[in-house]
């Protein structure tokens, strides 16, 4: 068991932002092919986290592993030039574990192993947004037993609790040539590289979580799930590297610290049988973004005269809409499909270049083969993201400030160049290969 615990963490890495903000899509092969409509009939061993209420519907001792191959694209095509830049494209291997056990005909035991929250954004050095980000990464993962009790035919529910491992990197360039001419005006000193600013660190928080299913008739179920706020202490560290010696005493490296709240969650799901070969369910999903209204980060040393470093957010809370189903060919065949509309979190002001955040569909196709003790389980999603304008002036992000200060005295640049809005369209692309094997003992 220890082995495969280990095993579930590692598999647990950052994938691109697949949701709302940075939240994340894929939390299993089988409920991938259904576009995650899976909260009011059973996909497993991974109920445990779309609703862990319907693990009373999974017999004897289970257990699941799985990963999702993400491939996402990422372009712009910038106000000030018209030219077409791309972000770095790269695969993605994000995983899942769980591990049930019916104990008897009404408790139910489960332990999950998922990343709720995830972020892997890059753009080159020479970006016009580099004063804004170069790269983000973001990586959360949940370990979450849970229990299910049957309180009759008709009900069951569910309640868990969640350990959740929070680690982030974030990268911008700092303008070295603009802050040159505020410390030796008029002249400054001369053209010199970018500083690279990197910030590090990590935390664990505590939340909880339940659910719900209610049978209404023999083919029609109500499922609902609630997943809490997590709280997080991020201590970490910001590092310079590139800094001209003349300015070193303006750019330290500095610890630091910044708060940040994983949003709570709700979905709910009503699934109608038609036979025994075909169900369908159509869901929804809130989550509360409102709880993200700004990254602050504390520095305990100043770097250029800043103890702390805003950026601002206010996003907001959103819905996403979600129809999927399986249908049965026989008893080792199963196919699966499915379609999810998600509104963004992220308004016109402060939308930024590595959250370029915008309103998705996600189409999705899977099937399910099992044999004896075995499941496997596969799925192909194709995520498009609503091409999206930015058009603000954000200036006030780790890495930007320099840039912005000095942005009338740099002589022959655009201003969007300048202070590194990289102002223009943005399109985002995502394909997504999941596999999950499931062995019942």
């Amino acid at each position: 068991m220890k082995k495969l615990l280990l095993l579930c963490i590692l598999l647990a890495l950052p994938t691109s932002t697949l949701a709302s903000g940075y939240g994340v899509f894929t939390q299993g092969a089988s409920g991938l092919g259904q576009a995650n409509a899976v909260v009011a009939h059973t996909s497993g061993p991974s109920s445990a986290y779309f609703n862990p209420a319907l693990l009373t519907e999974v017999p004897g001792t289970q257990l699941e592993i799985g990963s999702t191959g993400v491939y996402a694209k990422h372009k712009v095509k910038l106000d000030s030039t018209g030219e077409t830049q791309h972000g770095e494209e790269n695969w993605e291997f994000p995983g899942t574990f769980y591990l049930t056990h019916r104990i008897n005909d009404r408790v139910t035991t489960g332990l999950a192993v998922f990343f709720p929250f995830g972020l892997s954004s890059e753009w080159d050095k020479d970006f016009e947004g580099r004063y804004i980000g170069t790269y983000g990464e973001i990586t959360t993962t949940n370990i979450n037993p849970v229990a299910a009790f049957k309180v009759n035919e008709h009900i069951s529910l569910a309640a868990g609790l969640s350990a959740v491992y929070f680690d982030a990197e974030l990268k911008s360039m700092v303008n070295q040539t603009a802050a040159g001419y505020l410390v030796s005006p008029p002249y400054g000193l001369g053209v010199l590289p970018d500083i690279e600013q990197k910030f590090t660190g990590d935390d664990w928080g505590v939340g909880y979580n339940f659910g719900l299913t209610a049978k209404l008739t023999d083919s029609l179920t109500f499922g609902a799930a609630y997943r809490s706020e997590v709280d997080l202490e991020v201590d970490g560290k910001a590092q310079l590297s590139g800094v001209d010696p003349r300015l070193a005493t303006f750019f330290p490296n500095s610890d630091g610290k910044t708060d940040v709240t994983l949003p709570q969650q709700v979905t709910a799901g009503l699934a109608h049988r038609f036979s025994d070969s075909l169900v369908v369910e159509a869901g929804v999903r809130w989550e509360d973004w409102e709880s993200t209204d700004e990254l602050k980060i504390e520095l305990e040393t100043p770097i250029f005269g800043q103890s702390t470093q805003i950026g601002a957010r206010d996003w907001h809370a959103t819905w996403t809409y979600n129809v999927g189903g399986q249908y049965r060919l026989n008893e080792s065949l199963a196919l699966n499909a499915g379609y999810l509309y998600g509104k963004s979190s992220v308004p016109d002001r402060t939308m930024e270049v590595l959250i370029p955040d915008a309103d998705t569909h996600l189409f999705t196709l899977g099937a399910e083969w099992t044999s004896g003790p075995w499941t496997v389980a596969g799925a192909f999603g194709y995520e498009h993201h609503e091409s999206r304008s930015k058009n603000n002036d954000v200036k006030d992000e780790p890495g930007s400030a320099v840039a912005g200060y000095a942005a009338s005295m740099m002589a022959g640049y655009p201003v969007e160049v300048a202070t590194g809005t990289a102002n223009g369209d943005y399109e985002t692309e995502i394909y997504l290969v999941g596999l999950s094997v499931g062995y019942k003992f």
